[in-house]
């Protein structure tokens, strides 16, 4: 019996420093992973980010979506639906899906129609902005309100450059949405599409911010200014001129466009930038004309394709920046000292590597403006102050009986190629490649071919000349390709 309690002591004695020195061994164990975990600053696996955005980080553990729902339920107050009648078809006419799309019936033989579109009551006494496709050539427009009221409407004033346009109702107490900023947008954005689309009532949609400044050569327009935000709410007919809106409530873009194979929503919708769409809304407002800023260049993004095309040529070996490829006689970069060959860095601060936000920097100004350029000439960086001119030359703002030369024309236009100039021994002109319905080209009967050489007794040799025109059109001269001349006088 003693025995045995001997035996059970001593087993138990070893069982307890086994304990103790397979603890010590561990903790020693322990503190050296730490020292490695501290102290290897080369192992990929305890390696941290020092750069780790603190909001970043946050997005990623967060487990719920944004709540939309604030501005949701008070942006759509103020998004109405707008019903256009218009005079469509003519004889022979062909069918335009750019058209249907936007809700323009198509067919043959002129007659009335209805189109629909959407937009944003923007003053508390009746402003709205929508685009310029949704009541251009429109004999009269209808608003309905979100709370089902309806108001006759009258154009105000609208921009084909831009697709935006501005109408007025009479109403006052009018729920309004405040603009925010396009600027600040981040990609990845939660946004908020609201509009009446395929008929129906006051519809949201969600999505993200896909990108910013897209360029799609959707308007149709020599001085068309596109830098839309993409995203991915869905977007159909009738959603024109509605609202994008941010999680605040706030208007950041105007929706204009789909990019689409079939005439409905496949994934990316556009819309005009918050941006542009004050410049030209305050411009119609206040002067009823647009205050068109031009900076008198021709430029080229300078991407893979440049460098392949013309890097040789150029001596420019780096992707980033826009070319200056010539510079206008008396321009805003001319008097400046803007030279060909010139490489845009920066303007006001922006980066500009694409073609699209250079358009959207200089088409939110106005003339008379001054704006910084940076810019690499050669090896060397610089920096160039710029006042921007009207498309006169000058850099006062224009009057409101101020003409668009090119759109009060009606048609659409090309430089005469050279070859046809020298056959009918004319230095220069502009001729007439389509005629729009209603335009100004029709009225006056005059037939696709027909070369422009002078308006109001002034020379035309290129479009150029066309856009510095601002005075309201009285006499037309020109000559047909058979070499006819012909003039008219508008009365």
């Amino acid at each position: 019996m003693k025995r045995d309690i001997i035996l059970f002591a001593g087993v138990a004695l070893l069982s307890a420093m086994t304990t103790l020195a397979t603890t010590h061994l561990l903790r020693q164990g322990a503190d050296t992973t730490d020292n490695i975990a501290q102290n290897d600053t080369n192992s990929a696996i305890f390696r941290e980010n020092p750069t780790t955005d603190a909001r970043f980080a946050a997005s990623v553990v967060a487990t719920e979506y944004p709540d939309l729902t604030y501005a949701a339920e008070n942006a759509v107050k103020a998004v109405v639906n707008i019903e256009a009648k218009v005079i469509v078809g003519a004889q022979n006419q062909v069918r335009d899906p750019f058209f249907e799309f936007f809700g323009y019936p198509q067919g043959y033989g002129k007659r009335e129609a209805k189109a629909g579109g959407s937009g944003v009551i923007i003053s508390e006494d009746g402003y709205i902005v929508t685009n310029n496709h949704v009541i251009n050539n429109a004999t009269s427009l209808r608003v309905k309100l979100y709370d089902g009221r309806v108001f006759d409407a009258r154009i105000i004033g609208s921009d084909p450059a831009t697709d935006v346009a501005l109408i007025k109702i009479e109403a006052e107490a009018l729920p309004t949405l405040p603009f925010g900023s396009s600027d600040d947008l981040r990609l990845g954005e939660w946004v908020l599409a609201i509009g009446y689309p395929m008929e129906l009532q006051s519809t949201i949609t969600a999505g993200i911010v896909s990108a910013k400044a897209r360029s799609l050569g959707a308007i149709d327009n020599r001085a068309g200014i596109e830098s839309f935000i993409q995203t991915d709410a869905a977007v159909n007919p009738g959603n024109s001129g509605g609202a994008l809106v941010n999680t605040r409530g706030e208007l950041v873009g105007i929706n204009t466009i789909i990019k689409t194979s079939t005439g409905s929503y496949v994934g990316y919708s556009f819309a005009v930038p918050e941006t542009i769409v004050r410049k030209v809304v305050v411009d119609l407002k206040e002067s009823g004309v647009v205050q068109r800023a031009v900076l008198g260049i021709s430029f080229r993004a300078i991407d893979q394709q440049f460098i392949d095309e013309a890097g040789e040529y150029t001596g420019i070996d780096r992707i980033g920046g826009i070319y200056v490829a010539s510079v206008s006689d008396g321009g805003a970069a001319s008097e400046a000292g803007i030279r060909k060959g010139d490489v845009i860095l920066r303007i006001a601060g922006v980066e500009v590597n694409d073609s699209a936000v250079l358009l959207e920097q200089i088409g939110k100004r106005r003339p008379g403006d001054k704006i910084r350029l940076d810019i690499r000439r050669g090896d060397r960086e610089m920096s160039i102050d710029v006042t921007l001119q009207n498309r006169a030359g000058e850099t006062t703002l224009l009057a409101k009986e101020s003409v668009d030369v090119a759109e009060a024309l009606g048609a659409k236009l090309r430089n005469v190629p050279t070859a046809l100039c020298d056959e009918l021994d004319i230095v220069g002109g502009v001729q007439v490649v389509a005629i729009n319905s209603g335009g100004l080209m029709e009225r006056c009967r005059v037939r696709e071919g027909y070369i422009i050489t002078h308006i109001n007794d002034r020379p035309v040799r290129s479009l150029e000349d066309l856009e510095r025109m601002t005075d309201a059109i009285k006499s037309i001269d020109g000559i047909y390709p058979d070499g006819r001349a012909s003039s008219y006088t508008i009365m």
